[in-house]
């Protein structure tokens, strides 16, 4: 229970270290900082996108940036696998070769040493493995393929609905402040629901649907934006 005066604000870990050696005049309850990032687009180029290069399918460079109903995106993407007989093993030989965005294993760490990090994706375990090495493992909350014995994607599971927003929510509940960061129709609900919610490099059409969300395009700009808003430094 906050008392009258106490002060509630967010502090990463320095801020900690500063706390516990006194240098902080008033009484302040901690509050820690979790950082939830979406996964492609933001630390990864886009998978299907890499896919539709590789096969020369145009149909599978849409993604979430441009079709808000991901269950319909994902319909269209397993009938477009079955059109084309493309299983499982094609999809993993393109991700094997793809490796994260320039600057977002710096900037990982850089969050890492200052605050909890989550990444909160709408993508598979079965594609995101190899990536996830590449960035040092952080914990990824994301779904899953069903894959039959041919390799043939017959069907995905959603973890559960909406679960980015129902994520973050989960974690305020826990008495963490919530930042995040996103840059698709499906991450507006997390943005909306963090304490604070940042758009990294969107297509031009969502800042114009959601003003809200600060828009950045750096991650020196993103870390900047995190820095300030979760007292970071």
């Amino acid at each position: 229970m906050t008392h009258q005066n106490e002060t509630v604000k967010p502090v990463g870990y320095l801020s900690n270290v500063l706390l516990s050696l006194g240098s902080w005049r008033s009484l302040v309850m901690q509050k820690p900082v979790i950082v939830c990032l979406d996964l492609e687009g933001v630390l990864v180029p886009e998978i299907w996108i890499n896919v539709a290069k590789k096969t020369g399918i145009e149909e599978l460079k849409v993604t979430t940036r441009e079709m808000p109903n991901y269950d319909t995106l994902m319909k269209q993407r397993l009938a477009i696998l079955d059109q084309h007989h493309l299983t499982i093993r094609d999809i993993q030989e393109v991700i094997g070769k793809m490796g994260p965005l320039d600057g977002a294993s710096e900037f990982i760490s850089w969050l890492r040493e200052r605050c909890q990090v989550l990444i909160l994706s709408d993508t598979f375990y079965q594609f995101a493995l190899p990536l996830m090495r590449q960035l040092g493992f952080p914990t990824l909350f994301c779904n899953q393929l069903e894959i039959d014995g041919t390799g043939r994607i017959v069907n995905y599971r959603m973890r559960m609905d909406n679960q980015k927003k129902h994520s973050v929510a989960a974690l305020k509940s826990l008495n963490f402040y919530t930042l995040a960061a996103g840059d698709a129709y499906n991450d507006t609900a997390m943005l909306g629901e963090a304490d604070a919610g940042f758009f990294f490099r969107p297509p031009d059409h969502l800042p114009k649907e959601f003003p809200q969300y600060p828009v950045t395009m750096t991650y020196r700009e993103l870390q900047d934006q995190f820095a300030r808003a979760g007292n970071l430094d």
